[in-house]
């Protein structure tokens, strides 16, 4: 079975919390700006869908974590069909966090909600996390500085991309050895109904991140690692 099939039978087992999600994601989205798809096949593809590709990657009971969640994107598609795993949800616009905290009794499920900007977060969670993941936030050098330090030795970062993963991943190749990461592969999905490509790229962390990393004041995009 290919891993496209095998998400979407994870999808169909969970029907009922991802019809809630869903539900509760468009009705949500007419007082605060969510998502622009909207559209229940769409959401079920390129968000649902989207975010488990990687499922066999993540190892058991894992404590992940999720910056710019945004509307709970990746992290908690993937909580609802592996809930072994600890999960905590990050995001800077508290409006989302309100939402996602909505969710949790609606889903009935069990996870963390954090009102922060990424680099703030790592002060208080510094390589305490498996893995962590993150879509559509950054570009590869930045998103790396962001999650790299909440990774433990021995940790994964999985970061979602789409068509430009390989020139991102070139122009992260010092960012990933000073970070203390080391790239390990990029998994290369077309999501159906030819809806578009989806690459994931796999980070691990194999050394302490120095400690003067996340910078503050917006560095990270600012003047990102080169």
């Amino acid at each position: 079975m290919n891993i496209i099939d095998k998400c979407e039978q994870l999808i169909f087992k969970n029907q009922k919390l991802f019809d809630i999600y869903y539900q509760n994601l468009i009705s949500y989205n007419e007082k605060v700006n969510l998502t622009a798809i909207v559209e229940k096949n769409d959401v079920y593809t390129k968000h649902f869908l989207d975010s488990i590709l990687p499922i066999d990657y993540i190892p058991a009971n894992a404590k992940l974590v999720d910056v710019g969640t945004g509307a709970g994107f990746p992290g908690l598609p993937i909580k609802i069909v592996r809930n072994d795993i600890e999960l905590t949800l990050v995001d800077s616009l508290n409006k989302r966090i309100t939402f996602l905290q909505n969710l949790k009794n609606k889903l009935n499920l069990n996870y963390s909600c954090e009102h922060s900007r990424a680099e703030d977060f790592a002060k208080n969670n510094r390589e305490y996390f498996d893995v962590a993941v993150a879509r559509a936030v950054a570009k590869l050098n930045t998103l790396l500085e962001y999650l790299l330090p909440l990774v433990k030795v021995g940790g994964y970062v999985l970061a979602y991309k789409a068509t430009n993963a390989d020139s991102e991943l070139i122009e992260a190749k010092n960012a990933i050895s000073v970070l203390g990461g080391e790239y390990i592969d990029s998994l290369k999905f077309k999501l159906p109904n030819d809806i578009g490509e989806r690459n994931i790229i796999i980070i691990k962390k194999v050394k302490n991140t120095p400690l003067i990393y996340p910078r503050s004041q917006n560095k990270p995009k600012t003047n990102p690692l080169n």
